[in-house]
């Protein structure tokens, strides 16, 4: 099956032209939960995408002082991020435009952020306090974790929790907490317009005729991977193979 057309064509305006395997992420408003999420998961893996030949694009709702601001927070490649303006391209490739309200945009989001019209999302939201024995441990044991909400602890504390080697209890509730309050002190940077704070994203991996190797597209919040407790699992066939 042949990747979007809508996809190729952007993928030919972009700079350098991208040619080769290519992950092409569709990132919803650069402030949302799960552009935060997802630049975090992929930047310990930059040099394994390297290595095996994959390219890496990402493409979000916001302006360049958003984008400025995201890459600098999570470490994510300015190479490797364009921002638009507003959900034309999302909508092009069929992504979720989010639940629609007659009240607007932000009713749509509080409604989704508490499950409706967003399948998953309570469960993600719970499997950030209660931990998760299949997933990676976010912080090492030697770091100091300031949130800007509470104060700054070392991640330490989490193995009273439960232990280390894996997510502990309220560990990934903690780097969430740490990235809203990033966003919400600077909203108009990341979200210039709230118009498009429903939108989900999707996931793209095109090899180097233009065929789709993988699809996914975001069904809720929280929601950007098939495998949140692994979210990059999808990539692991074609990174093996370097």
């Amino acid at each position: 099956m042949q990747a979007p057309e809508s996809l190729l064509i952007r993928l030919r305006q972009t700079a350098d032209g991208q040619t080769g395997r290519r992950l092409v992420l569709l990132l919803s408003q650069l402030g949302d939960f799960d552009s935060m999420e997802y630049a975090q998961a992929l930047v310990p893996v930059l040099p394994r995408l390297r290595d095996a030949g994959i390219s890496l694009l990402a493409i979000a709702i916001g302006d360049e002082a958003g984008a400025e601001r995201f890459c600098a927070f999570t470490g994510f490649p300015s190479t490797a991020l364009e921002v638009v303006p507003d959900a034309q391209l999302h909508r092009s490739l069929g992504l979720y435009a989010g639940l629609r309200t007659p009240g607007g945009p932000w009713p749509g989001l509080l409604l989704m952020c508490a499950g409706l019209g967003s399948p998953g999302t309570l469960a993600e939201v719970l499997r950030g306090y209660v931990g998760d024995r299949r997933a990676a441990q976010r912080f090492t044991d030697d770091a100091v974790i300031d949130t800007g909400v509470l104060p700054a602890f070392p991640a330490s504390l989490f193995q009273r929790a439960g232990g280390s080697g894996f997510q502990r209890p309220f560990e990934l509730a903690t780097l969430r907490l740490r990235n809203m309050n990033e966003v919400l002190r600077h909203w108009r940077t990341y979200v210039p317009d709230d118009a498009f704070i429903t939108q989900r994203g999707g996931t793209f991996l095109i090899d180097s005729d233009d065929s789709l190797l993988y699809c996914h597209r975001d069904r809720g919040i929280l929601g950007f991977s098939e495998t949140m407790h692994e979210p990059l699992a999808f990539l692991e066939p074609w990174l093996s193979q370097a």
